[in-house]
């Protein structure tokens, strides 16, 4: 398990005296009581507090031996052993506190919102918190999201709790009303729904895919942003990708705006999308969004009519590469004479178009079906009803638009729940890669192990030819002793490999590591994290 960046002396010191202070209250003078033991070990899964731990406490008197032992080591010593041996042993959790639009208002949100230039110096505060390994924000104008690796959970969530408090000045008291609260596996599975679309507003949306992605993009180079939470994020976005790729959940419009420019698109032939004259009437919030479809869709040529000129200079100026041609509303029926598609989406509560607007308007070409649409998707409508009785034209409103959403909804419904079987296998997944890194440490100890044993023989067969060995015979030689060794070793690193390609269970693969430990005697090594926080300690001693 890594170490903290974070993790300096002091910090050390405060874990173990804060974690195993024993309580006034429950201790007796007349009794001794031994550390505690380590007598099971369970997989952590989901919000489990411990899997299969349990503590046994031996008394001094039922135990002569253990009292000898403790005649020789101060209470605080035992208290600083219990403390490093709880917390090079027991697996880390990843932890996500949350904070949503499905949960929290938007005035709170925008407290609680991280600017992408601050998650660096986020990372690296959440990382100097006494629990906390390693870290990720996720913050968008929708979700506040702080992803840790935590020494303790419960512990980990209090500390992450209270920084984002400090942080918002929102009361601890309010952001419990309001957050959520994931661990583990179940934190794995969320950050690949908010990953797919499957968590946002509008389902199915790519945008939040790209800020998953940016947050692997500023986390490369951060100290917090370690192995595990940048695996998780990394893995999030293959699924991300996987999910649109195989279900196409992105497709179909779900908005008003948009299924009325991709209905317009449907209605005019495929040939024509590029070259067909585009009219918006009115550049407010809706117009807007239609202008912004179009563009998505490929248009970059069309007319836009509206009461002022400065609404349409502002579009032209966010849209650059398109050309928007601003023109009055009294030039309206001049413009609509030369349009294949009319957009109207205005606040007027009287129609823009009457039936005999439309009769006088000329023909519209072959090219772009024979037919001059209007796409109205105003309440009340811009467009008499009237008007769809003339012969060359032809009407639709936002009723007909409804019916093309709600169906895009529907389809959308369906894609979800086959991304959801995606999300499950993709999680169960992540869940094995992460298993394996248990057995990592021993995996390394024991290529050590023997290539300290291969260097030392290969020495002495060396010296033992002498020193008029020709360069190719030592490097075959050489050669030899890393094929042997790489075969040796092969069946021994198979047996603790669980990347779920196979039938073997984690609890198969701790076996055999354990076993591989004791056989090797590779147990005596100080370990990983010792050697960290005892390079941290002496690191804050100079």
């Amino acid at each position: 398990m890594a170490a903290s960046a974070g993790f300096a002396g002091p910090k050390l010191e405060n874990l173990r005296l804060r974690e195993f202070s024993p309580a006034p209250a429950a201790c007796s003078p007349s009794r001794s009581f031994a550390p505690l033991k380590r007598v099971g070990r369970g997989r952590r899964n989901g919000g489990g507090l411990g899997g299969g731990v349990r503590c046994e406490v031996t008394t001094a008197k039922q135990d002569p031996q253990l009292m000898m032992e403790l005649s020789g080591v101060s209470a605080l010593e035992q208290l600083k052993a219990s403390a490093l041996d709880r917390y090079t042993k027991e697996r880390s959790s990843i932890v996500v506190i949350g904070l949503s639009v499905h949960t929290t208002p938007v005035d709170m949100r925008e407290k609680l919102a991280i600017p992408e230039a601050e998650w660096p110096r986020a990372i690296e505060e959440l990382c100097h918190l006494n629990h906390i390994e390693e870290a990720a924000v996720l913050s968008t104008c929708n979700r506040t999201e702080i992803y840790v690796v935590a020494l303790s959970q419960h512990r980990g969530v209090k500390e992450v709790t209270e920084w984002m408090s400090k942080t918002s000045g929102i009361p601890v008291s309010e952001l419990c009303q309001h957050r959520f609260l994931l661990y583990n596996n179940d934190a794995a599975r969320h950050l690949f729904e908010v990953s797919a679309g499957l968590d946002s507003l509008v389902l199915g949306e790519g945008q939040i895919l790209a800020q998953v992605k940016q947050v692997v993009k500023v986390g490369q180079g951060v100290v917090g942003f370690g192995r595990s939470i940048s695996g998780l994020f990394k893995h999030a976005i293959s699924v991300g990708k996987r999910v649109r790729t195989e279900t196409h959940i992105a497709s179909g419009a779900i908005s008003v705006s948009s299924a009325a420019v991709e209905l317009a698109l449907m209605k005019i032939p495929e040939s024509s999308h590029a070259t067909a004259r585009m009219l918006v009437v009115g550049a407010g919030k809706m117009g807007k969004l239609v202008i912004k479809h179009l563009v998505a869709k490929g248009c970059t040529k069309m007319v836009v009519i509206n009461r002022s000129e400065e609404r349409v200079a502002a579009i032209a100026e966010e849209l650059r590469g398109v050309e928007i041609t601003y023109k009055p509303l009294t030039e309206m029926l001049s413009c609509a004479a030369e349009a294949d598609v009319i957009f109207t989406s205005t606040a007027s509560e009287a129609p823009l178009f009457l039936k005999e607007h439309v009769q006088n308007l000329p023909p519209v070409g072959q090219e772009v079906g024979g037919l001059r649409l209007f796409i109205d998707i105003s309440v009340p409508r811009n467009v008499s009803p009237c008007a769809a009785d003339v012969r060359g034209s032809k009407v639709y409103n936002v009723d007909d638009l409804k019916e093309v959403v709600a169906a895009n909804k529907e389809d959308r419904l369906h894609k979800a729940m086959e991304a959801q079987t995606i999300v499950a296998e993709e999680t169960k997944q992540f869940e094995a890669w992460r298993d394996s890194l248990e057995t990592v440490p021993t995996i390394k100890k024991l290529r050590a192990y023997a290539e300290r044993i291969r260097i030392a023989e290969l020495e002495k067969c060396l010296s033992k030819l002498g020193d008029d060995v020709p360069k190719k015979t030592k490097r075959a030689v050489d050669d030899l002793s890393r094929s042997i060794v790489n075969k040796l070793l092969h069946g021994p690193m198979q047996h603790l490999r669980c990347d779920g390609d196979d039938g073997r269970t984690l609890s198969e693969t701790l076996e055999n590591m354990h076993a591989l430990n004791r056989i090797f005697s590779l147990d005596t090594d100080i370990t990983q994290m010792e050697q960290k926080i005892k390079a941290k300690i002496e690191q804050s001693q100079k």
